[in-house]
């Protein structure tokens, strides 16, 4: 499913290029190659919670990109609803919510869990002024909170799926993000401080924070909460 995804986030990028420059018939062709990737993605049937998550999210954000078109809007939640009969149907309302929430088990509240209350609520991470992203095991983002799409440059929908390497670079990503990332993955909660690397704020000390993500108690990825913080030089990573 992160093929689709990521197939579909480059189509986006692919566009916003267009735009830039100008070429209307090249934009008219891209959009075309859309419809037939978002019916991929809504074709595929997923195999895991994170996969129905995934699929409700993409929808979900499908329908806020497009809310200025009736018609688009009207389709999606068409889509939404399909997709949400194919996996809930029949089920109690109890016990869809405990799915779509990826309930945590047992007490320890120390995880992040996605939920209508928890960390990952939409309406909550975009009023943060942090930037909150969530990266699969695969170092593929699965979520970004609106203040981090702004200081990538991007829309969520643009990140859905792609590699933690093309933001950062695959050096900085192997040298340094990775072996945290695989601390995160491994049930450890990591704290740390490093230095921007971005044009804008070059230099500027941001501390990271992972937290593991857990479904039914397996952990699927890691939480990421980065906030611009002043400190000593010689406790900057």
């Amino acid at each position: 499913m992160l093929a689709l995804f990521h197939a579909f986030s480059s189509k986006c990028v692919q566009i916003q290029r267009a735009i830039k420059m100008g070429d209307d018939v090249l934009v008219a062709a891209l959009d075309r190659e859309l419809a037939p990737l978002v019916a991929a993605i809504l074709a595929y049937r997923a195999s895991s919670m994170l996969e129905i998550y995934m699929q409700l999210q993409f929808m979900s954000n499908l329908i806020r990109q497009e809310a200025d078109d009736r018609t688009s809007v009207m389709r999606n939640c068409s889509a939404l609803a399909t997709l949400l009969h194919r996996y809930f149907a029949g089920a109690e309302v109890a016990a869809m919510d405990a799915l779509l929430s990826f309930a945590s088990e047992g007490p320890d509240r120390g995880n992040a869990v996605f939920g209508d209350d928890e960390v990952l609520s939409d309406l909550v991470l975009d009023s943060l002024p942090d930037r909150v992203a969530v990266i699969t095991r695969d170092y593929r983002y699965l979520y970004s909170n609106a203040a981090n799409n702004a200081y990538l440059n991007t829309k969520q929908m643009d990140l859905l799926g792609r590699h933690l390497s093309e933001f950062i670079g695959l050096e900085r990503f192997e040298q340094r993000a990775k072996h945290k990332l695989d601390a995160c993955f491994a049930g450890e909660s990591v704290d740390y401080i490093y230095r921007s690397y971005f044009t804008a704020d070059a230099g500027q000390p941001i501390r990271c924070r992972m937290t593991p993500v857990r479904a039914k108690g397996e952990i699927i990825g890691a939480l990421l909460m980065l906030q611009d913080v002043k400190v000593a030089a010689d406790v900057v990573a």
